[in-house]
């Protein structure tokens, strides 16, 4: 059995050897035993965390590269205009925390999620139309997602001075509104 140890993020299908095509549910898992689409029997031996998205490379111990597919399973794609209806789609079904694959084509703008009989009906609700088939599904990674996809996030915090447990300060903060009059201030200690 071969062991996929290091996840290498998107890489091209030429860099691999053999390919894993597994469903979103299989994709969140760290630790799991499979075959791939060669037939070897490989065993996942990753980090917890991030979902293994498609395109995605994982190396062996041995130094082989397996690339990640997303296999085609049960889903519902709702078709939108694209532009405003589609981003109102995406955002009253983002609010309801689910997984979203998010789209456009020829055809408009689409949001693809597993079948789910309320988030169905809340799109058709906002003008959607709702299709069942079988096909990826490789939704969004998020917004604070920390690993395996193509971009790294860092923020720094540093103020430039310190803190002390009795030390306080205010920042006061004046906004000016659209008719030319200031709000209030407020002030918030650190």
């Amino acid at each position: 059995m071969l062991k996929l140890i290091e996840r290498l993020g998107p890489i091209e299908a030429s860099q691999a050897s053999d390919t894993l095509t597994l469903p979103f549910e299989l994709r969140m898992r760290g630790r799991l035993k499979a075959q791939t689409d060669g037939g070897q029997d490989v065993g996942l031996f990753l980090d917890r965390g991030p979902v293994l998205r498609e395109g995605e490379g994982l190396a062996t111990e041995n130094g082989e590269i397996v690339i990640i597919r997303a296999a085609a399973e049960p889903v519902v794609t709702a078709r939108v205009e694209a532009g405003l209806a589609l981003a109102r789609l995406c955002y009253h079904l983002g609010n309801r925390h689910v997984a979203l694959a998010i789209g456009a084509d020829d055809e408009g703008g689409w949001v693809r999620f597993p079948p789910d009989h309320v988030l169905e009906e809340l799109a058709t609700r906002l003008g959607a139309r709702v299709m069942h088939h079988e096909a990826p599904f490789d939704p969004e990674s998020g917004a604070y997602a920390q690993a395996g996809h193509d971009h790294d996030h860092s923020h720094g915090h540093s103020h430039g001075h310190s803190h002390g447990h009795s030390h306080a300060h205010s920042h006061d903060h004046s906004h000016e509104s659209d008719n030319g009059h200031t709000a209030p201030e407020h002030g918030h200690v650190h």
